[in-house]
């Protein structure tokens, strides 16, 4: 490990230099990769020169206890030895965290898909109710949202939204909700004592660039209509709405959002770029699980992963088994702590496979 960040530390003091450089300075092109790979490798550096200075301290303490007799000095220098002991452990750990493989796609902008599952209009409502969540913590980290397709049912639920939301890493924290979120209460949409559980299917895709995939738009057929929903001037007057067909995958798209055909096109074309990548992604997943357990990953969309129980005002992860009883603060966009724990939980089971592999 520590020769790996000798590399890196020499490479960081190299990049430094060619970045002070006016032809690098002048190609615009090189100039933004080189700095990108400097932002990457300075958490890295700033915490290998954090160990460098601790084993300096401890080197400086041992010493200081093979010269000195005073005594009072001696156990100004022990506790310092020990206070430098204990933190050169957490920074090795840390440093572990720093190395392991970054997931390329981690600063993306994502597409977020919710559909209403099993529950009829009490699911769409729920879908509804994870939209605001998902904005709500989008607004909490300074990203913006922005609508690509919504299908309402007609009492505030949605069967069908379909959004961006922009922002840097976005793709690194929210990689953990695809799949479907079960909530249990009463319904609103009944008079009855009952507790229903209802279920939505969240996908979480990261934004696709075209050099990210091959599409040839004459595998697409794009056909327009009126489009319908509550309000707008547009709405039943024009032939504003897009639906694209991707024909060699059978994946249907439709966008009304927009009053402009064109930027509906656009936007039912980004979707649709998203989901090929997707696709491609979950490809590479699903063969790079079957040789590596222990995965808790971006989740398969059939997987239930979150509860939502309203009678106890709980929420509880299944694949990490936590519990969090702030139920209302989650709805209302509150989800560090549970996002921070599948993050934790996905660098801990990283760091098993990599010392395993050693």
């Amino acid at each position: 490990m520590f020769d790996k960040l000798e590399d890196l530390l020499v490479r960081y003091q190299e990049l430094e230099q060619e970045l002070m450089d006016p032809n690098v300075v002048n190609d615009q092109k090189n100039y933004r990769n080189l700095m990108k790979e400097q932002a990457e490798l300075a958490p890295i550096v700033e915490k290998y020169t954090e160990y460098k200075e601790m084993q300096t301290a401890i080197e400086d303490s041992l010493a200081m206890l093979e010269e000195e007799s005073d005594e009072e000095i001696r156990e100004l220098a022990k506790e310092e030895l020990n206070i430098c002991k204990q933190k050169i452990e957490e920074i090795e750990e840390e440093l572990k965290i720093l190395l392991l493989p970054k997931d390329p796609n981690d600063e993306k902008n994502v597409i977020v898909e919710i559909r209403a599952g099993a529950g009829g209009d009490e699911a769409a409502l729920f879908a509804a109710e994870l939209y605001r969540m998902y904005v709500h913590y989008a607004e909490s980290n300074r990203w913006k949202a922005e609508m690509m397709n919504l299908n309402e049912n007609g009492i505030g639920g949605f069967k069908e939204v379909v959004f961006m939301i922009n922002g840097k890493g976005a793709y690194s924290k929210l990689k953990y909700e695809s799949g479907v979120h079960r909530v249990q209460r009463i319904p609103v949409t009944e008079s009855g004592g009952r507790i229903h559980t209802s279920t939505a299917t969240v996908a979480i895709m990261p934004e696709a660039e075209e050099v990210d995939v091959d599409l040839d738009l004459n595998d697409c057929k794009f056909d327009v209509f009126r489009s319908s929903g509550n309000g707008g001037q547009s709405v039943n007057t024009t032939d504003s709405a897009v639906r694209l067909t991707h024909v060699p995958t059978g994946i249907v798209i439709s966008c009304q959002d927009e009053k402009s055909q064109l930027k509906n096109k656009d936007k039912a074309i980004k979707i649709l770029r998203s989901k090929l990548y997707e696709m491609e992604l979950q490809k590479a997943q699903s063969e790079e699980a079957e040789a590596r357990k222990s995965q808790i990953g971006t989740g398969d969309r059939s997987e239930k992963i979150r509860t939502y129980n309203f009678p106890q005002g709980r929420v509880t992860d299944h694949r990490i088994k936590l519990t969090v009883h702030q139920l209302e603060a989650v709805l209302n966009g509150d989800l560090e702590e549970i996002i921070g724990s599948l993050i934790a939980a996905d660098q801990a089971a990283k760091l098993s496979n990599l010392q395993e592999e050693m």
